[in-house]
């Protein structure tokens, strides 16, 4: 997960030369003897990569714009917080100031996406980011046929 301006800067710029050395492996395998079906094979990781790195940066982006879906499940918390930091425009220091703790703190805790966090602890950092979380109950169907 990209956190940081820097990140995404560098994100973009490696998108950009992913998609050149693509381009370049391509053209070389094409002058080989493989078949199409081999080339693509072949060029299959470095295309995953590629769009895992570009479904990243489209993550930072839509965070940015505060565009969240809804937390289905508490195991979303620590994305979505580390999401609501980035998206006010609120650096890690910031954050750590704001909590009374220091920056290499709050930088593990996203770098874990604050897995385990207690509920006390979501909720101070969610008081220190100004945000309030609106939610709405719903029941999910009975697995019991």
């Amino acid at each position: 997960m990209i956190k940081t301006e820097k990140e995404y800067k560098a994100m973009v710029l490696r998108l950009r030369e992913d998609l050149q050395f693509i381009d370049h492996q391509k053209g070389l395998l094409e002058k080989t003897s493989l078949s199409d079906e081999e080339i693509k094979r072949a060029m299959e990781p470095a295309i995953t990569f590629h769009e895992q790195l570009k479904e990243e940066v489209e993550y930072y982006e839509k965070i940015k714009r505060f565009e969240f879906g809804a937390i289905l499940n508490l195991s979303e918390l620590g994305k979505t917080l580390i999401g609501l930091r980035i998206a006010i425009g609120m650096s890690q220091a910031q954050l750590a100031e704001s909590l009374g703790g220091s920056e290499a703190q709050v930088s593990r805790d996203e770098k874990n996406e604050y897995h385990g966090i207690s509920v006390e602890r979501a909720h101070r950092i969610l008081e220190a980011l100004n945000i309030t979380l609106v939610s709405t109950v719903e029941r999910l169907p009975s697995k019991i046929a």
